[in-house]
C-alpha cells in the first residue's frame, strides 16, 4: 500500500509573509534611532531579524553585491597593508538574462505587444498581418478591448486553451486541460503559492521540502521563510548532475526524524549546472515520489532551448503518461515554465505558466482564492506566453523572421556554452562538464592546501576566497558553489557565459592565468 501523504494545508491566511514585510516598510519609514530601539524585542524587529538571517544565509546575487561593496570599501586597508588593488572593472554577469546581455528580442512578440499596447498601430502599414491579427484576438479577450484591465485571476482563458495545446502537442498527445494551468507572474511567485499551500506551520512536526544541490537560492529561502524544512539532496557530478534514488531516500529518512517530507524538488535543465536529467533519471524520481507519497514539484525549460544534439529535453509529464496509469493516476505533479530564457529571453515580462495534475478540487480552488489576492498577472506576461506557446507557422507573414531570430540566438548562446567549456577544461585542476542549455558553467575546481589557511583567516570559505582573489586581480566576477548549497569540498564555481565572445574569451584567458598565478601561490 502507498504511503499516505498529509493533505495540503489551506490557510485561511494567504500570505503570512506580508505582515512581515509591512512592518520592515514602517520601520523604514521611522528612521530614529530610538524608534529602532524602541521596536527591538516587537514583532516587527524579529521579522526583520528573521528576514537578515534568511538572506545572508547563502551569498546570493543580491549578496554577493553586498560582498562586492565590502572589499570595494576595504580598499585602502589593503592597499595599506601592501595588498593587491583590485581590478578597476568588474567583467561578467550574476543574472540569466539574456537580453539584459544583449540578446536581440522577439519581433514578432514585440509586435503583437506594442498593437496590444497601442491599438491604433492596427492602422500602420509597415506591420504585418498575422501580428495584427494576433493582437486583435488578445485584445478581445481583455475587458474593454484592453490590456489595462484585469483579467481572470488563472489567466487570460484564450491563452491559457492556447498554452493547453501548445503542451499537448509537446508531450505527444498527452491531455493538457487549461482549468488545471494557471498564468503567473514569475516562476518564483508560482512556487511561493504552491509553498504556502504545502507548509502548515501548526502542525507539530514541520513540512520538510527535498530540494536538489546544486540549485538556485530561491527555494530556501523562500521554504524558510515560511517555516518549513529544506531537505538537501545531492546531485551526482559524476553522473551528469543526475540523482539517484539511494540518496534520494537517505534524505527521506534522516528527515523524518524531525520534519514530515511532503514535496520533491527538481529542476530540468538544472541550474546552475546546464545538465539534462536522462530518462532513467527521470522515472527514478517519479518512482520515488510515488512510492513515498511526495507531491513532485518540477521547473522544466523549453525543449528546443537545447544546445546539444546528443541529448534531449523530455517533460515530466511526458515520461510520467509513458509510465503507465499505475503512476500517471497517481503521481501529483506541478510543473513551472517561464518566459524568461533561451530564444524567448523575457526576464522582464515575468512570464510563467504552471500545470497541476492530480491534485484535488478542493486544493486547486484554493489556489485560485490566493491567485485572486493578486488580482491578475501582468498581461504584458501572458502576451509573452501566448507567443512563446503560440508562435507564428509556417506560411504566415513573420514565420520567417522568426525561425531566423530563434536559431541566431539559440546558436550564439550553444557558441558562448563550448567556448567556456572547452577553454576551462583546458586548465590544470579545472574540469567543466558538457552544457546543455541555460547560461552558467558550473565547473569543478582543485584548490591547494594552502590556500585554506589564507581563507580561515578571512572566515571565509575556500572558493568564496577563490573568488574574492579573482575578481580583486581581474574584475572576473564568478559565485563559489557554497551559494547553491555546496558548503564543502569538492569545490565549483558558477560562471555566467553571456559576455559578446571575443570578450567571454578574453575573460577566460584572464581566468586561466589568475589560477597559474593563485596555483603557484598556495602550494
Amino acid at each position: 500500500m502507498l504511503p499516505r501523504r498529509p493533505k495540503l494545508h489551506m490557510s485561511p491566511v494567504l500570505l503570512p509573509s506580508w505582515p512581515q514585510c509591512g512592518g520592515v516598510f514602517r520601520l523604514g519609514r521611522a528612521g530614529s534611532a530610538s524608534e529602532l530601539r524602541a521596536a527591538r524585542g516587537t514583532w516587527q524587529w524579529r521579522g526583520i531579524a528573521v528576514f537578515l538571517r534568511l538572506e545572508m544565509r547563502q551569498h546570493t546575487p543580491c549578496t554577493a553585491r553586498l560582498l562586492q561593496r565590502g572589499t570595494e570599501m576595504r580598499q585602502g586597508w589593503q592597499q595599506s597593508q601592501g595588498w593587491r588593488s583590485p581590478a578597476p572593472e568588474v567583467v561578467g554577469r550574476l543574472l540569466g538574462d539574456v537580453q539584459g546581455a544583449g540578446q536581440q528580442p522577439i519581433t514578432f512578440l514585440r509586435q503583437v505587444t506594442a498593437i496590444s499596447t497601442y491599438p491604433r498601430l492596427l492602422d500602420h502599414p509597415a506591420l504585418p498581418l498575422d501580428a495584427k491579427q494576433r493582437a486583435r484576438e488578445f485584445l478581445a479577450n481583455c475587458a474593454g478591448n484592453s490590456i489595462g484591465a484585469y483579467t481572470e485571476s488563472e489567466g487570460i482563458g484564450a491563452v491559457r486553451r492556447s498554452v493547453a495545446q501548445y503542451l499537448e502537442q509537446r508531450d505527444g498527445g498527452v491531455p493538457a486541460d487549461p482549468r488545471n494551468l494557471y498564468l503567473m507572474s514569475g516562476t518564483s511567485n508560482a512556487m511561493s503559492v504552491i509553498f504556502n499551500l504545502l507548509i502548515d506551520r501548526s502542525r507539530s512536526r514541520r513540512t520538510g521540502i527535498l530540494v536538489p544541490v546544486p540549485c538556485g537560492v530561491f527555494s530556501w529561502r523562500t521554504i524558510g521563510k515560511l517555516g518549513g524544512v529544506v531537505l538537501p539532496y545531492r546531485l551526482d557530478a559524476e553522473q551528469g548532475w543526475d540523482v539517484t534514488a539511494q540518496e534520494l531516500r537517505r534524505v527521506v529518512e534522516e528527515g523524518r526524524q524531525h520534519c514530515q517530507p511532503m514535496a520533491l524538488c527538481v529542476t530540468n535543465p538544472g541550474i546552475p549546472t546546464g545538465h539534462v536529467m536522462s530518462r532513467r533519471c527521470m522515472e527514478q524520481v517519479i518512482r520515488f515520489a510515488v512510492d513515498e507519497g511526495l507531491l513532485l514539484l518540477a521547473k522544466e525549460g523549453h525543449p528546443s532551448d537545447i544546445y546539444s544534439g546528443s541529448c534531449q529535453l523530455q517533460t515530466f509529464k511526458k515520461v510520467l503518461f509513458e509510465m503507465g496509469p499505475k503512476y500517471s493516476g497517481v503521481l501529483e505533479l506541478v510543473s513551472f515554465n517561464s518566459v524568461s530564457t533561451g530564444h524567448i529571453g523575457e526576464s522582464g515580462a515575468r512570464g510563467c505558466f504552471m500545470e497541476v495534475l492530480n491534485m484535488s478540487p478542493a486544493v486547486q480552488m484554493y489556489i485560485g482564492l490566493m491567485l485572486s489576492a493578486f488580482h491578475s498577472t501582468s498581461v504584458t506576461a501572458q502576451i509573452a506566453i501566448d507567443v512563446a506557446t503560440r508562435p507564428p507557422l509556417p506560411g504566415h507573414p513573420s514565420y520567417p523572421l522568426f525561425q531566423a531570430e530563434k536559431q541566431e540566438s539559440l546558436r550564439i548562446l550553444a557558441e558562448q556554452a563550448r567556448l567556456t567549456e572547452g577553454m576551462l577544461n583546458t586548465i590544470p585542476g579545472v574540469s567543466c562538464a558538457v552544457i546543455n542549455s541555460g547560461t552558467f558553467a558550473f565547473p569543478r575546481i582543485e584548490l591547494p592546501g594552502g590556500a585554506r589557511e589564507a581563507a580561515e583567516a578571512m572566515n571565509l570559505r575556500m572558493d568564496t576566497f577563490y573568488s574574492h582573489q579573482l575578481r580583486m586581480d581581474t574584475g572576473c566576477l564568478l559565485a563559489p558553489g557554497g551559494d547553491f548549497g555546496l558548503q564543502d569540498g569538492p569545490w565549483h564555481f558558477r560562471m555566467n557565459f553571456l559576455l559578446p565572445i571575443d570578450k567571454l574569451k578574453l575573460t577566460l584567458e584572464k581566468i586561466m592565468e589568475f589560477h597559474r598565478k593563485f596555483m603557484a601561490e598556495f602550494s
